[in-house]
C-alpha cells in the first residue's frame, strides 16, 4: 500500500522557518521524483519545488527561490521542504507528491497534506 505522509507543518511568524517532511512507503522511493506542491485557499494547487530521482537535480518556484530548498534522503525514503524566511503568502496547505513508471506505466501519488500558517 503507497503511503505519503507529511509532517511538521504549524504556525509560525513572519520570518520564521519550518521542515516538513514526507516519509514515503508502498513503493521504490529512489526511483521517484519527488515533489512538494501548495494550495491556499481559493487558489490552485502550486508546484513548490521537486527533486529528480537520479542526481538529485532540484527546481523551485520563483516565489520560493532562495527561500526553500528540497532534499531526499533514499535510504530513509523521505523527502523534506526547508522553509526559511517564511511569509504570510507562504500560508498554504503543503502537499507531497511522488512521480514515475513501472512497468511502462506513468504513477502518481499524493499525501493528505500539512497546513502551514505564516502569521504574527
Amino acid at each position: 500500500q503507497v503511503q505519503l505522509v507529511e509532517s511538521g507543518g504549524g504556525l509560525v511568524q513572519p520570518g520564521g522557518s519550518l521542515r516538513l517532511s514526507c516519509a514515503a512507503s508502498g513503493f521504490t522511493f529512489s526511483r521517484y521524483r519527488m515533489s512538494w506542491y501548495r494550495q491556499a485557499p481559493g487558489a490552485e494547487r502550486e508546484l513548490v519545488a521537486s527533486i529528480a530521482s537520479i542526481g538529485g537535480s532540484t527546481n523551485y518556484a520563483d516565489s520560493v527561490k532562495d527561500r526553500f530548498t528540497i532534499s531526499r534522503d533514499n535510504a530513509k525514503s523521505t523527502v523534506y521542504l526547508r522553509m526559511n524566511s517564511l511569509k504570510p503568502e507562504d500560508t498554504a496547505v503543503y502537499y507531497c507528491n511522488a512521480d514515475g513508471t513501472y512497468a511502462g506505466m506513468r504513477l502518481n501519488y499524493w499525501g493528505r497534506g500539512t497546513q502551514v500558517t505564516v502569521s504574527s
